[in-house]
């Protein structure tokens, strides 16, 4: 190792909840060796440089809270691995990424750090490390360094692997309402919103309530028009032609000016409108034929074309396009006017994060200044206003302008193709008049519509469409969500899972369970090789069969991949013995401070996790689970193998409940309330020779049931059952079919 050098010695991806964060992040181990005795403050001109580099530090606040507040660290001294997170974070922010989570912890050895910040893609993650390294050591050796170029391929990859702005905004719509999602595609945007059987999908601005018909229909513009029109929809007459001839021909019969398009064209390609002559149709048909299987031939609507979204059958949002002209000034190209002129916004660019589009001298804008007797080089008179595009971005927001007669009419085109959520594109003068009345027509209806016009308008408040969007896929209360039961601890907790499966198996709902022993469903065994890891845990949760999840966890998957879910409904922590886990590789200590990852920072993630409508059952009898509860976001449930446990005692005397052994007898307690279950002795898990470790775990599977709102008869036949092997499902329903029983609530507890 060099002098003054950072050395990464390992990378870890934590796909989900960790003992750091809730969303996905990457430990980096670093050793920055000579660096250990050269904070900050000893290194001369780090800051400067620093500061040259990356102003946009001054927006961190790190610890003080405070605008400024880790430059402020910078100057008073600090270590280099808290300054790469920072570092890191920015660049990634450059690069097109959300504001992330930055953390760094020192470990037991002299000089190595564990660096983590947020992983909202891998790639581009590992990526902002290398460059951010690259960075922070040209700072410390005083070396040019060229940020402009060394972020270029970050902010590419970002652009081709994070989720596209559509799919993000229905994201984080969903995540604003705590629907969890999934990513599918590792650089595509096709995401599960939601778990198991509860879950739904989308690609981009498409749904799983998307049909292929309809999508279909939306292509094929002229069935389209059809269809609509049937209804009363208003269309411009056109139709399908064979070729040239035929396009000048139809243009003849419509009357000019026309619209020569693609039947099945997108995204405007191949489209050219206000033709007033058959030469432009010719030329407008040699490309438009080149986009599509087809062309057609329409009236030119006179007016202004606008783009409505129809999501769930209501208009939620309505952007109007405009003409996109420039101003000669006697020495300019047209070229250049378009770059000095329209192109220099900075709302214009590239990449799918721009709202408005680099506007180039294409096909159609070649056949505009054709019409003005002008080229690319031409120089335009001082004052000329020249037309560059007609049908240009959709660049103003006008939902509040859009009259309620044109919406109903764009909500009826897109019930009539069949489309949940359908991109409208009209023309006419105004928008805020009824279409009939000033002769405005719906010239297409898309599927897949693109959402960005509406998330970022360039003039206009921007609309809550991905709001609607999961709206419509999840009603008013609806969580995306299936229960959830995540059991963690030293040991006990395979057969705790097992238990909880069992008990949710014999409520009849379609359980999926992820432990030591492999994946079930239902009853029957998918894998025989350990599943208590995350990748156990997400094959349960893209399982669209799935009506109740059982997911255990050890400390290795917590430390080393993170947890499969966001949040669970029950959490449950068996026990900790510290001397019984070997997690030497991961730096763990037993106990200690702040800076370093005990025992006890490990499982509390489970609780962490626990939803706020949610449980979390905890051993009373073991010091360092029954800590947990003041951390909980729900309710806690205790359970005890002795009633007189201090813990448990304090607990049922403040009215809250708890699992204990009375009488040889499993106890649920509601403060002074009791329900019996069964004895001891009927339990085949626990035996006769009712060992302590067996009983809790039976009394920590019976809380999590009751923590389910399981009913008392569930409870007792799975306790009674477990140990022994279940009757197939088949006899299962015959039994049940022969003695109907009525149905019961969920255990509570009676005096």
């Amino acid at each position: 190792m060099k002098k003054k050098d950072i050395i990464f010695r390992d990378t870890i991806s934590l796909r989900g909840p960790s003992i750091w964060t809730y969303p996905p992040a990457i430990e980096s181990w670093i050793d920055i060796g000579e660096l250990e005795d050269l904070p900050s403050n000893k290194i001369p001109g780090l800051y400067e440089r620093l500061t040259a580099w990356l102003p946009s530090l001054v927006e961190h606040r790190c610890n003080y809270d405070e605008r400024g507040g880790f430059l402020r660290r910078l100057e008073e001294g600090t270590w280099a691995g808290h300054i790469l997170e920072h570092v890191v974070l920015e660049l990634m922010t450059q690069a097109g990424l959300p504001d992330g989570f930055g953390r760094t912890r020192e470990t037991t050895t002299r000089g190595v750090y564990k660096l983590v910040v947020s992983n909202f893609h891998e790639e581009c993650t590992r990526l902002a490390l290398d460059i951010g390294r690259e960075l922070l050591l040209a700072a410390i050796h005083d070396e040019p360094f060229d940020l402009a170029e060394a972020i270029r391929p970050l902010r590419r990859k970002v652009d081709r692997k994070y989720l596209g702005p559509s799919t993000a905004a229905i994201v984080n719509a969903a995540e604003a309402r705590k629907i969890p999602h999934i990513r599918l595609l590792d650089d595509g945007n096709l995401v599960q919103l939601g778990y198991g059987a509860a879950m739904r999908r989308i690609w981009t601005a498409e749904t799983d309530q998307t049909s292929a018909i309809a999508e279909t229909i939306s292509r094929d513009k002229d069935l389209t028009k059809e269809l609509i029109s049937s209804v009363g929809v208003p269309v411009p007459e056109g139709r399908e032609v064979d070729d040239a001839d035929d396009a000048c021909e139809a243009a003849e019969d419509i009357g000019y000016p026309v619209v020569v398009k693609p039947t099945d064209g997108n995204h405007g390609r191949g489209v050219f409108i206000d033709l007033k002559s058959a030469d432009d149709v010719r030329k407008a048909y040699a490309i438009a034929v080149e986009e599509g299987s087809g062309v057609l031939v329409e009236r030119s609507i006179q007016g202004i074309e606008h783009r409505l979204l129809v999501i769930g059958g209501k208009l939620v949002a309505a952007n109007r396009s405009d003409l996109i002209t420039v101003t000669g000034d006697g020495k300019s190209t047209v070229q250049t006017l378009i770059d000095t002129q329209i192109n220099i916004d900075p709302r214009r660019g590239t990449t799918e994060l721009h709202p408005l589009s680099i506007i180039r001298i294409d096909t159609a804008a070649q056949m505009e200044l054709d019409r003005q007797k002008l080229t690319a080089d031409s120089v335009p008179e001082a004052g000329r206003e020249v037309l560059i595009q007609r049908n240009a971005n959709h660049a103003f927001d006008c939902t509040d302008e859009v009259h309620p007669d044109t919406a109903a009419v764009a909500s009826l085109a897109a019930r009539v193709v069949g489309l949940d959520i359908a991109g409208i594109d009209l023309v006419c003068q105004d928008i805020s008049q009824p279409l009939a009345s000033q002769g405005g027509a719906i010239v297409e209806v898309n599927a897949g519509p693109s959402l960005l016009m509406h998330i970022k308008p360039g003039i206009g408040k921007p609309r809550p469409v991905g709001q609607a969007i999961v709206d419509n896929l999840f009603a008013a209360g609806q969580s995306g969500r299936v229960p959830l039961v995540g059991v963690s601890g030293t040991h006990g907790t395979n057969a705790v899972a097992k238990l909880i499966a069992r008990l949710l198996y014999l409520s009849a709902q379609y359980v999926g369970l992820a432990c030591r022993d492999g994946i079930f469903l239902g009853r029957r065994q998918v894998q025989k090789t350990s599943a208590a890891n995350w990748e156990g845990g997400r094959r349960l949760l893209l399982n669209r069969a799935v009506e109740a999840a059982v997911i255990e966890n050890g400390a290795d998957v917590i430390l080393g991949q993170g947890l499969s879910y966001d949040r669970c409904a029950v959490g449950v922590i068996t026990n900790i013995v510290p001397a019984d886990e070997d997690l030497a590789r991961w730096d763990v200590q037993p106990t200690g401070g702040e800076y370093y990852t005990t025992h006890r920072s490990i499982f509390r993630t489970q609780v962490d996790v626990v939803l706020p409508d949610g449980h979390a059952v905890l051993n009373a009898e073991d010091e360092l689970v029954a800590d947990f509860a003041e951390l909980c976001d729900g309710e806690v449930i205790f359970f005890a193998c002795d009633a007189a446990n201090p813990v448990l005692v304090a607990h049922l005397a403040a009215g809250k409940r708890g699992v204990t052994v009375a009488d040889n007898r499993i106890v649920l307690r509601s403060g002074s309330d009791e329900i019996r279950l069964c004895r001891l002795v009927d339990a085949p898990y626990i035996g006769k020779a009712k060992a302590p470790p067996k009983i809790a775990n039976v009394l920590a599977g019976v809380a999590a049931g009751w923590a389910l709102g399981l009913s008392q008869d569930v409870l007792t036949t799975g306790v009674k059952t477990f140990g022994l092997a279940l009757p197939d499902p088949a006899t299962l329903l015959a039994q049940r079919a022969k003695n109907p029983q009525p149905a019961r609530k969920p255990a509570t507890a009676r005096k």
